[in-house]
């Protein structure tokens, strides 16, 4: 399999997301799709929309005085029209909504932005009612594998979390090992380079992309110890987020690494999960878990020089803990209804890596490095549903190395994290 993200069509991987974005756009006079840089926004639009006008404006060059005269550019436009980059021409937005409210057909926009700062909080203020917004993650392990058409397992185990017990499963044909495929990362143009150009490509991605938008973003004083907090932040993932350890390792104030971990939400390269808690009489942790968003980045920032290397890097069980939250968290974009995201841990130890909530039921998953999981690995879910006795708590699952899946005590099972669908 090929994963070139040019405009090649035989080259191309379908984006599992497709099928949403063009109904959105038969609905809404605008859509905007956000995202991490190079995750492939501009492609699929122009996949997707290859007779639509297009153009791609720049932070520092006013394109076609997009900015200076942003009705103008848009006469000059005929819509339909692709918008790549808007958050550098923020003006545009208004004379959007301003063509908007005289003309309300579907499709008319397609904007994409990398930064939320500047495209999802002014698009929700100024576009209410006249967009949506979609964001494009990196890609997927169905999307790597084999782009099965299938319904994703997600969906159909929060439909009904007990067909583990009597369905059987289908699992992905991954190309590469997983250390190889955690090592690469899950950004595109990561997939097709040789391995001796992995490190290079995400040396340059840190440098082109995260650096260079930190400076448009903020005032970054200096920018070398920037660069030492993101690493550091590598190392913090699938970690309770704890601003004074973070402070203390960088010599910084708590509130500047308060201000420097916002800058990287903002830029899509950090995620985070709130801790679950309810009216109990047990003491629990309350501070959110981050994630890091790429898997390859936390591998060049930590200097893990090799796959082979990951799997005896003392991050091995973190890395792959973010791998599988990401995963999740890409099924989830593609959903209809979505869910809530919970992480949950006692002071007594006892956890759950992730909890989701849908329709008043909670689904709590565990997330293990290894192929052979045991009942000891589902006693957080024991614990979770001893502490919440009134809540309706489903089977419990355990996404692991396995290859198949089994169960493994009363309740819980375990499932292959490369798992692709279930088998009616």
């Amino acid at each position: 399999m090929v994963y070139n993200q040019g405009m090649d069509t035989h080259n191309y991987i379908p984006r599992s997301v497709t099928d949403r974005l063009v109904k959105l756009t038969k609905h809404f006079p605008s859509v905007v799709v956000v995202g991490a840089r190079q995750v492939g926004k501009s492609t699929l639009l122009k996949q997707i929309f290859p007779n639509h006008s297009y153009v791609l404006l720049d932070p520092y060059e006013d394109i076609e005085n997009a900015r200076k005269d942003p009705d103008l550019f848009l006469d000059n436009r005929p819509t339909p029209l692709i918008i790549d980059e808007v958050q550098y021409a923020p003006e545009v937005v208004s004379a959007v909504k301003r063509r908007i409210d005289q003309n309300r057909k579907p499709g008319q926009y397609l904007l994409t932005g990398s930064q939320q700062w500047g495209v999802m909080k002014h698009m929700a203020e100024s576009l209410t009612g006249r967009t949506v917004i979609i964001e494009l993650e990196p890609f997927s392990l169905g999307e790597i594998g084999d782009n099965s058409p299938e319904e994703p397992w997600l969906e159909k185990w929060l439909s009904d979390p007990t067909r583990l017990d009597r369905e059987k499963i289908s699992t992905l044909q991954l190309p590469r090992t997983t250390y190889e495929q955690l090592w690469r990362g899950f950004l595109p143009e990561a997939q097709t380079l040789p391995l001796d150009l992995i490190q290079a490509f995400h040396s340059t991605y840190q440098k082109t992309y995260i650096e260079r938008d930190i400076r448009l973003l903020a005032d970054i004083p200096d920018l070398h110890q920037f660069t030492r907090f993101v690493r550091l932040m590598a190392a913090f993932t699938a970690q309770e987020i704890n601003y004074l350890e973070i402070g203390r390792d960088l010599g910084i104030s708590n509130q500047t690494a308060k201000r420097w971990l916002s800058l990287l939400k903002e830029l899509f390269q950090w995620n985070e999960i709130p801790a679950f808690s309810m009216n109990t009489i047990k003491r629990i942790s309350t501070k959110p878990k981050g994630y890091f968003s790429d898997t390859g980045q936390i591998c060049f920032c930590q200097a893990i020089s090799t796959p082979t290397s990951l799997g005896s890097s003392p991050l091995w069980g973190s890395i792959f803990e973010t791998a599988v939250i990401n995963e999740i968290r890409k099924q989830l974009l593609w959903m209809a209804n979505p869910c809530h995201l919970y992480h949950w841990r006692s002071h007594s130890g006892a956890e759950c890596d992730l909890i989701l909530e849908r329709d008043g039921t909670y689904y709590p998953i565990e997330i293990k490095a290894k192929t052979h999981p045991s009942k000891a690995d589902t006693r957080g879910f024991t614990a979770l549903r001893k502490t919440y006795p009134q809540l309706s708590i489903a089977p419990g699952l355990v996404i692991c190395l396995t290859d198949y899946c089994h169960k493994i005590s009363e309740n819980d099972f375990a499932v292959p994290w490369h798992l692709r669908s279930f088998l009616d």
